[in-house]
């Protein structure tokens, strides 16, 4: 890597971002010097947008009332920015895969705070649902942006627990969306809370182009691990660099499975890859449409992008109408609501980093479905557990349902975005995950709406509005249980498309 300088003989990165010990108790925590910094501002990353839908939550009964509009018309507000998402998510996963990263996901965050500002100056709901359009397409670019990254960043061994890390900011950014929002649209207004996140999204605009690295593609800008360097002499011979300033590894000739346990174990259990779907030369300037197609066409990458839309369908309707339905459903408010937020929040963050973490024990003790059993098991016991949630009335008896089941809905998610990872060649995952982020979008966006429909039109019987909500949930724990059985068949396709990733990898680098 030109112009790089070597490390001091610790290997340990700069520290002017935090004090010594933090940033020495954060990488230990994270596996690597260099990686607490790239984290969170990947998480902040995701953190935006789920911030601003938890708001609209959180704001519901004011925008309900002041602007007079139903369930359904505050869904569509969700629906119209993951909508429009949906339909960008493709052109941006071809610019992640072809173009400076760090540059667009800066230039996209700072279009977010100029929707944000117009969303708070709404005279009416039609212009307030028109500025959702406009950040429904600057969110298009965080998924396939943060993926490839994250891939470029972290290698495969740690990928699952990273990425727990990183997808903890979907959930903080909803529950401070919620709480922020909230307090802002019951004390003052609920412009203020859009106003709030579009201050946010300029300064995180700021110290993404500052802070943020453009890592070296295909697994040569790895950041280092602590496995590396604390006594394995073969790893450390592997590193050869690293930029002072930003602590990125520079590796030459990398970029295939060192320390990829799911490729190790795969090529020692002797998994022969599908010849037909090696790539050779000139994955870059693929067609979208061919390279569409070859990826629709790996059996794994497909059924996890229907499980993880299946997901994300489930918590978009949920973080919507989550203070609506305890207001509702619990006579809950003020205070109380504030520690059902914290309380099911933290939960979530709980599921998500724990649900890497064991991911990745259990791959490194040899267990090659790991990466798709855990989210498996999590979707299943996620609807297992919301039921009787959503059943009682008494706050109580609830919070333990609710709070274990959002945790276990959390945990499913950093597994399934490594075994993304794991089964298309590194050249595509920007390509990859615009694919799997117009399914994702399109449920997000339909999700809102769905869900006040239903409650709506099941609204009209004893208990109005709040039995219509609970039944709406109760209803779409169904989609989950099917999840479980969607992941359970992809564990049989996995290893063949990891040893085919493999393989493509090591055809491309020759």
């Amino acid at each position: 890597m030109a112009g790089v300088r070597r490390r001091g003989a610790d290997g340990a990165g700069p520290r002017r971002a935090a004090p010594g010990w933090l940033d020495r108790h954060a990488s230990r925590i994270l596996g690597g010097p260099g990686r607490p910094r790239v984290v969170l501002l990947l998480a902040a990353v995701l953190a935006l947008n789920t911030a601003d839908t938890g708001a609209v939550g959180a704001a519901a009964t004011q925008l309900e009332a002041e602007l007079g509009i139903s369930h359904a018309q505050l869904g569509l507000l969700a629906t119209a920015s993951s909508g429009v998402g949906a339909i960008a998510a493709i052109p941006m996963g071809v610019l992640a895969d072809r173009v400076h990263r760090v540059r667009l996901l800066t230039a996209t965050v700072a279009a977010w705070g100029v929707a944000m500002i117009a969303s708070g100056l709404s005279p009416d709901y039609r212009w307030l649902l028109a500025s959702r359009l406009l950040l429904g397409a600057a969110v298009a670019a965080s998924g396939p942006v943060v993926v490839s990254l994250t891939g470029d960043f972290i290698p495969p061994a740690d990928r699952a627990a990273v990425l727990g890390w990183i997808l903890t900011g979907e959930i903080a950014g909803a529950g401070l969306g919620l709480l922020a929002g909230g307090e802002l649209a019951a004390s003052f207004s609920w412009r203020y809370a859009f106003f709030l996140l579009a201050a946010v999204s300029l300064a995180l605009a700021v110290a993404l182009a500052r802070h943020l690295p453009e890592p070296a593609r295909g697994g040569a800008g790895w950041l280092p691990s602590n496995r590396s360097r604390s006594g394995d002499p073969e790893a450390r011979s592997r590193s050869c660099g690293a930029d002072d300033r930003h602590g990125i590894e520079s590796r030459t000739g990398t970029g295939g499975a060192g320390g990829d346990d799911a490729r190790e174990i795969v090529a020692t259990r002797g998994v022969e890859p599908a010849p037909e779907r090696i790539l050779r030369a000139g994955v870059p300037e693929l067609s979208l449409p061919r390279a569409m197609l070859y990826l629709l066409r790996i059996p794994t990458n497909l059924r996890l992008i229907v499980a993880s839309a299946i997901g994300y369908f489930f918590f978009a309707g949920l973080r919507t109408f989550a203070v609506v339905f305890a207001t509702q459903h619990f006579g809950v408010g003020g205070g109380m609501l504030g520690l059902l937020v914290v309380v099911i929040g933290a939960a979530a963050l709980a599921g998500a980093v724990l649900g890497g973490r064991f991911t990745d024990r259990l791959l490194h003790r040899g267990r090659t479905d790991a990466r798709v059993l855990v989210p498996a098991a999590g979707y299943s016991l996620a609807a297992l557990l919301l039921l009787p949630g959503f059943l009682v009335s008494s706050v109580g008896l609830a919070l333990p349902a609710i709070a274990l089941g959002t945790a276990a809905l959390a945990a499913a998610n950093p597994p399934l975005d490594a075994a993304r990872l794991d089964i298309v060649p590194a050249r595509t995952w920007g390509r990859a995950e615009s694919l799997r982020s117009v399914l994702r979008l399109a449920a997000e966006a339909v999700a809102p709406a769905t869900f006040g429909l239903v409650a709506d039109a099941l609204g009209g019987g004893a208990g109005g509005r709040a039995s219509g909500l609970r039944d709406a949930f109760l209803i779409m724990l169904l989609p989950l249980l099917a999840n479980g059985l969607i992941l359970l068949l992809a564990r049989s396709t996995y290893p063949v498309d990891v040893a085919t990733a493999s393989a493509s990898d090591r055809a491309l680098r020759r």
